[in-house]
């Protein structure tokens, strides 16, 4: 598709969506906000402000990030919504911080943004044979896996293709990374014929493991590969180890607290009991779970 088809598809699209009752309509409160950024960056706006780079906040990204993800956990919607204003002002500043730079604005983020919306869901834009013939989200994935292709080989990328895994970010966590590796050299053929052969592998590792110097480089490669193959197991139980991961986290930090609070109401510090006595502190907050 060409730019100028798209650019009309896009159009046509938004014409569409316009005319269905209920379609949002104008948000003069993201102008307002848009304008606020532009000010901070003014030379007469905020000393920090106007410093910034998108090196120097890109952990802000991030950790903002992270604190919505946290809200949602929490079930607290007042707090997702100031989050997410917060994620919202990194992407912004960032913006902000590009048209400082003549590289780009906001606009081109929203535009190009949504023409890839519209160019990755045929099933709901195109070719109106399509539309409601994509029943399941795995369906789904499977067209945009299609699409990405179409886009790289319209880049003129065909021909020298970039690597199954150049996409995953070296910046996500080690978790995440793990999944989305795995699963792509899985989806490329890359992998066990059950999950119990994935048990072996786990077996496996840890045999290796086990074999080296305690506290030596190789033995912490090996415990990685331990770690490499229980992510395999729970992708093919079909569980996110990531999110596993995260409420086992949050459970531990639950009966954590709970075992402090009847330490406090034994008048001791938790960190003056014997192991043993913490053990069943543990036991009775698991207990009353």
């Amino acid at each position: 598709m060409t730019n100028d088809e798209l650019f009309e598809l896009t159009n046509a699209v938004d014409d569409e969506i316009s005319a269905r009752e209920g379609a949002p309509g104008s948000h003069p409160e993201w102008d307002r906000l848009v304008r606020t950024i532009w000010r901070l960056r003014q030379p007469d706006g905020c000393p920090w402000d106007k410093v910034q780079t998108h090196e120097s906040i890109t952990k802000n990204m991030v950790e903002e990030a992270y604190e919505a993800v946290e809200a949602i956990c929490q079930n607290d919607t007042p707090h997702l919504r100031e989050e997410l204003g917060d994620v919202l002002e990194q992407v912004l500043l960032h913006a902000q911080i590009a048209q400082d730079g003549d590289e780009f604005d906001i606009d081109d983020v929203c535009r190009e943004l949504n023409e890839k919306l519209v160019r990755r869901h045929p099933h709901v834009f195109g070719d109106a044979a399509k539309v409601g013939a994509v029943g399941s989200a795995g369906e789904v994935l499977d067209i945009w896996d299609d699409v990405k292709k179409s886009e790289r080989e319209a880049k003129g990328e065909g021909a020298c293709e970039p690597g199954l895994l150049d996409s995953v970010p070296l910046s996500l966590p080690a978790l995440m990374q793990c999944q989305k590796i795995s699963k792509r050299a899985a989806k490329a053929g890359f992998e066990w014929g059950s999950v119990e052969e994935v048990w072996d592998q786990v077996a496996s590792e840890r045999a290796e493991f086990e074999a080296e110097e305690r506290g030596s480089a190789a033995a912490a490669e090996e415990f990685g590969d331990i770690l490499f193959a229980l992510v395999n197991v729970a992708r093919h139980e079909g569980i996110d180890a990531e999110e596993a991961l995260a409420a086992s986290n949050r459970k531990f930090r639950r009966r954590w607290a709970a075992m402090e609070a009847l330490a406090h109401d034994e008048g001791v510090a938790i960190d003056s009991l014997s192991t043993a006595r913490q053990n069943e502190l543990w036991n009775e907050v698991k207990a009353k779970e």
